[in-house]
């Protein structure tokens, strides 16, 4: 299946994630909850991403250890940049990550027919960045604390 393109023009926000199943990614968010680099994968949508843009921290994992789902709300604070040699992409962030009880769990989100679609939902495995359309990440901010 081809990946679907992302346009800037239609680009709501970029999506990272990280797997709490292969990171304690809580027992890390306790100790710092500010996010201010996260890998990506090389290529166009990394080469788009830009600061000001906003990012959702999305943790994935078993359904049945934690409220997996959106974790954080922040900027994209420059571009993305190679790593050293045979080191990966990363992108800077300013990413402070929710509360645990303003944290949006995906069961919520896929019920609402606006987020259904999300791409994280369509290709869980896929590489980061993910992206949200301008319409589903309006949809996202109505669950998010102001």
């Amino acid at each position: 299946m081809t990946e679907p393109l992302v346009r800037l023009d239609d680009l709501g926000a970029w999506l990272i994630k990280g797997n709490a199943d292969a990171v304690d990614l809580a027992a890390r968010f306790a100790r710092e909850p500010l996010v201010t680099s996260w890998c990506v994968r090389p290529g166009y949508r990394a080469r788009l991403m830009r600061a000001g843009q906003p990012v959702v921290f999305w943790a994935s994992g078993s359904r049945a250890r934690l409220p997996y789902g959106v974790w954080g709300l922040g900027w994209v604070t420059g571009p993305a940049e190679a790593g050293p040699p045979g080191q990966q992409w990363s992108v800077p962030l300013e990413l402070p990550i929710l509360l645990e009880p303003d944290r949006l769990p995906r069961q919520a989100l896929r019920a609402d027919g606006r987020l259904a679609a999300l791409e994280v939902f369509r290709q869980p495995q896929a590489a980061n960045p993910s992206y949200l359309t301008v319409a589903q990440f309006a949809a996202l901010r109505t669950y998010l604390p102001v």
